[in-house]
């Protein structure tokens, strides 16, 4: 089956005589002559009456989006959103120096926590990159032990995540 063009004239048994003016991939959006706009589907079953050439592009508006979305969390590394465990929400973080005399340090954990899931982001592109390039599968493994070493190192850190699929995991012991 060809897909018709916008302008395409065609005559439908229920809505009569009508223009194509828009294709999406499932439907034409048709404006009848005697019933307005409709949406039939591509197999539905009319009478062309005159085919443009035009050529139809049958991807929509949100395909498109979704992609350009996807391509974006992927390679930009911006991360899905991570939720803070609800204890910690509006905490702080207080460092305290050793010495006397010196003024402590407060921190909201919020902003912690955020800088902790960039650092994690910031890992899972490096490891899509390190898989992409041209190293030598040994190399590869190499870097991919020193990520997961990171990776063992932040675990200290999975206090603060709402979700345990959001945790750090490094090395499992057998």
């Amino acid at each position: 089956m060809k897909l018709l063009g916008i302008g395409s004239r065609i005559d439908h048994p229920e809505f009569g005589k009508g223009v194509i003016t828009n294709v999406s991939s499932k439907d034409y959006w048709v404006t009848f002559i005697e019933n307005g706009l409709e949406t039939i589907a591509l197999n539905d079953t009319f009478e062309v009456i005159e085919a443009s050439e035009n050529e139809v592009d049958t991807i929509s508006l949100y395909d498109v989006e979704r992609s350009l979305r996807d391509i974006l969390k992927k390679w930009s590394g911006i991360g899905e959103n991570v939720a803070i465990a609800d204890k910690w929400k509006g905490g702080k973080m207080v460092l305290e120096p050793g010495q006397g005399g010196l003024a402590a340090k407060d921190i909201p954990i919020d902003t912690f926590f955020h800088k902790i899931i960039m650092v994690r982001d910031r890992l899972r592109v490096m490891e899509q990159k390190i898989n992409a390039s041209n190293l030598e599968e040994i190399e590869k493994i190499d870097l991919q032990q020193y990520i997961t070493k990171i990776y063992g190192s932040l675990t200290t850190f999975n206090v603060l995540f709402k979700s345990n699929s959001d945790y750090f995991v490094g090395e499992k012991t057998k």
